[in-house]
């Protein structure tokens, strides 16, 4: 295995610190999409870039996609402002990347 291989989220060895970094600028940049106003970043433009977000996390491999979503949930589980964390936890649901529980 390479260290390419393992820093890419093979699920063996060492983590990549900058992995976490870099999740985290994925989900606060949809957030931003999400939050900001029309003046800011055109409506359209903001769907298009947030979907296209989601369709590449769709097509990551599975282990790389469980990693980013253990990423996800650490970051919540150390996150201090409600807002962020209870956005770095919905996150996975509203771009499809886990299904919602359904009682």
């Amino acid at each position: 295995m390479t260290a390419a291989m393992d820093a890419a989220g093979s699920g063996h060895g060492g983590e990549d610190p900058l992995v976490p970094v870099l999740a985290g600028l994925v989900v606060d940049l949809v957030r931003f999409l999400d939050e900001c106003e029309d003046d800011e970043v055109d409506p359209d433009a903001a769907v298009r870039i947030a979907e296209h977000v989601s369709w590449v996390l769709l097509r990551l491999p599975e282990e790389q996609r469980d990693r980013f979503l253990r990423v996800l949930d650490e970051a919540a589980v150390a996150e201090p402002d409600p807002a962020r964390r209870a956005y770095l936890r919905s996150f996975p649901h509203a771009c499809g990347l886990v299904e919602d529980a359904e009682g």
